[in-house]
């Protein structure tokens, strides 16, 4: 299944920047215990702070002013309850540019930023912090498998085997009864491997976590095929009956701690391939240059070249995804602080 988060971005990406101001609105717009939201009084006063920068009669105040109409209409019309973030981009000079995207997953605070195209970081940042992903809690006769993403749990399954008791098993010595639970197991196993390889393929997932009893996860392991092998980022202490926001939260915690590692050896090894000469350039005005060239293979970036001041961070996100390089959002800000918040691996040098 094609991630289509990732297709909005590039689609935003690949917006012509315009002497137009273009609206990128980040809202947390999770309800409070009560029902309620708190963006109104941000929109409120941001919206009028900036509509105040354009000269009263010029093209770019009338543009802004019908943006901030239809945003008014959209968030009273069309936010739907469950939604817990919303990215929104507008610019109604632009042939009525208009793009929302509604998240279940929560943003961390609300942010504007009225400039020539889409700021693009923190939706890209979320499209990282949220990924999919396949988690399975077992014990010795059921088993939970889901599929976790950016919108919670995407899917469910169970899978549940038979058990037999001890009083089943009539004369039965106590070496083949534990013969026999032990050939349940393994059949058990089996079951839940077959479909977890399913719902893998067809969801084409990356990553799998397992969790539950030690027993049954050692048995799983067992049986792994290479395929799903080598898509297993850790083993999770969980019993079967965790409530799946715990199973949710303490799987995603796995995925964090893996991101993060894998951020650091990514850094690690592209600033030793800059160091010995390889292919590789530090720094934003190397890594544009070699954007612009065509040269770029993928764009390691840190959350230190974004924010208000982050025009450098969206000109190198448009340019890397029209030119097809890969580029990486780096959380840890310290890991590329020397090499002033950005890096890339080239495909070749001129």
């Amino acid at each position: 299944m094609p991630n289509l988060l990732a297709e909005q971005i590039d689609t935003l990406a690949a917006f012509v920047p315009t002497a137009l101001p273009v609206i990128s609105l980040y809202l947390n717009t999770q309800s409070d215990g009560h029902g309620r939201d708190h963006f109104a009084s941000f929109l409120r006063k941001e919206l009028h702070t900036r509509a105040r920068t354009f000269a009263p009669q010029s093209a770019a105040h009338a543009s802004f002013a019908r943006d901030v109409e239809r945003i008014e209409k959209y968030l009273a019309n069309e936010l739907r309850p469950a939604t817990n973030g919303l990215a929104l981009f507008a610019c109604a000079g632009a042939e009525n540019f208009f793009e929302a995207v509604q998240l279940n997953a929560p943003l961390e605070r609300h942010e504007i930023y009225v400039d020539c195209r889409p700021h693009l970081y923190t939706l890209a940042l979320v499209n990282k912090q949220f990924p999919r992903y396949a988690a399975v809690v077992a014990d010795t006769g059921s088993a939970r498998l889901f599929v976790f993403g950016l919108s919670g749990a995407i899917s469910e399954d169970r899978v549940e085997s038979t058990k037999m008791s001890r009083t089943q098993t009539g004369g039965w010595s106590q070496a083949r009864y534990q013969r026999h639970m032990r050939n349940d197991h393994q059949h058990h196993a089996k079951e839940v491997l077959e479909v977890l390889d399913r719902v893998v393929r067809k969801e084409e997932i990356q990553y799998i976590v397992f969790a539950g009893d030690p027993a049954v996860i050692s048995l799983l392991e067992k049986q792994l095929s290479p395929f799903l092998a080598a898509k297993v980022i850790d083993v999770l202490r969980l019993d079967i009956r965790t409530p799946k926001r715990q199973i949710l939260e303490a799987t995603l915690a796995a995925m964090r701690r893996r991101e993060a590692k894998d951020d650091s050896e990514k850094v690690e090894h592209l600033i030793g391939d800059y160091r010995s000469g390889g292919l590789a350039v530090v720094g934003v005005p190397d890594v544009l240059a070699a954007l612009s060239n065509g040269q770029v293979e993928e764009v390691l970036l840190s959350s230190s070249t974004s924010g208000e001041s982050g025009t450098a961070s969206e000109t190198i996100m448009a340019q890397a995804r029209q030119t097809g390089a890969r580029c990486r959002l780096i959380e840890d800000a310290a890991l590329l602080a020397e090499v002033g918040g950005v890096a890339a691996s080239l495909r070749y040098r001129n």
